[in-house]
């Protein structure tokens, strides 16, 4: 199963119609969204064409291959526009030799971890700060923003394929930061 996984659209209509051409070239199964998908957040500038009823209805086009979990910036307003479930605040995938918990990063992160077991990856966003990590027992991974990158790192998204997690520049294509998940 190939996953991407995006955070932090922030409304960007630009990034999302990027990430969606990304996610057909891809052709990966299924289109993992961690949270701040429409509204910006009162501690962010305005992202580049910030469009969030556009970004409602792009995203909604691609609505039977998102899992999405809810962001500090999403809100039932946003679920309003939105033709998938964005409320909870976690999901999980199960996967044959390991569990993705996905989560905004806002209630769960790196230093307070859910419970999981030793080879789990805790997949999440908020920082806009990309990751691929091992942390002990534990994965930690984070795709950076797409819309609204931060600490000197270039807007970005995330792969899972054949057991390699990979956080990728949205407009070069390069990798940001790679790793492996050993059984």
């Amino acid at each position: 199963m190939k996953l991407m996984f995006a955070s932090d659209l922030h409304g960007s209509l630009s990034a999302t119609e990027k990430i969606l051409e990304l996610f057909t070239q891809s052709r990966a199964d299924w289109l993992i969204l961690l949270g701040d998908l429409l509204n910006h957040g009162p501690r962010n500038a305005l992202p580049d064409a910030y469009q969030p009823a556009q970004v409602a209805e792009q995203l909604n086009l691609y609505r039977d291959k998102i899992v999405a979990v809810r962001g500090n910036c999403d809100s039932e307003v946003d679920q309003m526009l939105l033709s998938f479930p964005i409320t909870a605040p976690f999901q999980q995938v199960l996967l044959p030799t390991r569990r993705l918990f996905l989560t905004h990063g806002h209630l769960y992160h790196p230093a307070l971890l859910p419970p999981l077991s030793h080879g789990d990856v805790l997949v999440y966003g908020h920082t806009h700060l990309p990751q691929a990590e091992r942390q002990g027992g534990i994965y930690c991974f984070n795709p950076g923003s797409v819309s609204i990158p931060k600490g000197g790192f270039p807007a970005s998204y995330g792969i899972l394929d054949q057991d390699i997690l990979r956080v990728v520049d949205l407009h070069s294509g390069q990798a940001v930061a790679e790793l492996a998940l050993t059984h």
